[in-house]
């Protein structure tokens, strides 16, 4: 029982760091990466689909996403997606597939997204220490029941903190290596 918590625990702490992963593709770069389209939903039909779903996206360039839409009725609606997200890019429609330009990011707009960043990070090293009270909630709990000896506590305590430290780590590189990105020129 004790070490499945500490095992519920570390499962709650990776789907933190894919949640990050997640979260850090979305954020535009200088470079075009179909992953900044994940968040936009076009309205297939009165339905709110996302792009992937409804086109296939690919990068024919380093700076430029092209949008191929499998039915043609699909561009304005794609079209006007983009426009309406907050990915400040004007789509350019040629009556056959959708291309994104992604202009060079100025040094302003870097560092507003180095701060985009570390808010994101910090949010997501939050929540790995949210895992960790729970956790440490729980140990509290089977002790105060009876369940388990001071000694025990205190060594799932432990684990459980070094499952933090590990995951917040994690965090902290992904950060690092997501500014890197950012700050390329």
């Amino acid at each position: 029982m004790p070490e499945k918590l500490v095992q519920d625990a570390e499962e709650k702490m990776k789907k933190a760091i894919e949640a990050t992963q997640r979260d850090f593709a979305t954020i535009r770069t200088g470079r075009a990466s179909p992953a900044v389209l994940e968040r936009i939903m076009v309205d297939y039909y009165g339905t709110p689909t996302p792009i992937h779903q409804v086109a296939a996206v690919n990068t024919p360039e380093p700076r430029q996403l092209a949008i191929a839409p499998w039915d043609k009725k699909m561009l304005g609606p794609i079209e006007k997606a983009i426009l309406k997200s907050d990915l400040n890019l004007t789509p350019t429609n040629d009556g056959q597939m959708i291309r994104l330009n992604f202009p060079p990011l100025n040094e302003e707009r870097r560092r507003e997204m180095t701060k985009t960043v570390h808010k994101k990070a910090e949010e997501h090293k939050v929540a790995v220490r949210n895992i960790r009270r729970d956790a440490n909630d729980e140990v509290g709990k089977l002790k105060k029941a009876g369940k388990l000896s001071e000694d025990d506590a205190k060594r799932l305590n432990d684990q459980v903190q070094k499952l933090t430290d590990k995951f917040v780590e994690q965090v902290e590189r992904l950060r690092a290596a997501k500014d890197e990105e950012v700050m390329e020129v």
